[in-house]
């Protein structure tokens, strides 16, 4: 095994440097991404509508659907196999769920967010950026 490691020490060299990479671009993209959601986003049982800045003809929306469903399915599988290999597994699934649609996802979304260490440290960095807290279930926050 030691050997066919030395062997292929390239791709270990390869693999490890993209997981560093993917590590660095989530630390600078989650941040961002939690800072633009609105405060009241999660206050209902129900996703709020989604507002389009363009207006995309049916293919084009249903070319964009598909390739953000496969990327988000690519960065699930890759997260499932990081959970045994070197990287970032479970934000790589996180980041691959966010991407995807399917029934139930603003239900898992919003489980999810309600867990108090979650939302704490989500409010946490939400006050530091200058933005009100997260809002669930019409008025309920937690603070840290």
């Amino acid at each position: 095994m030691l050997g066919w490691i030395q062997e292929h020490e390239t791709v270990f060299l390869l693999i490890g440097g993209a997981s560093f990479i993917v590590f660095a671009a989530v630390l600078a993209i989650v941040p961002w991404m939690v800072v633009r959601i609105p405060k009241d986003y999660f206050a209902s049982q129900k996703r709020p509508e989604k507002r389009r800045i363009i207006h995309q003809s049916g293919a084009m929306r249903l070319f964009v659907l598909a390739v953000k469903n496969l990327t988000g399915g690519v960065f699930v599988l890759a997260g499932v196999i990081m959970l045994v290999l070197p990287g970032q597994g479970v934000l790589m699934i996180m980041l691959g769920l966010s991407l995807m649609n399917f029934p139930g996802k603003f239900r898992l979304e919003r489980w999810i967010i309600s867990r108090g260490p979650i939302l704490r440290s989500i409010n946490r960095l939400r006050r530091g950026r200058g933005q009100p807290a997260l809002v669930l279930n019409n008025e309920k926050t937690i603070r840290d």
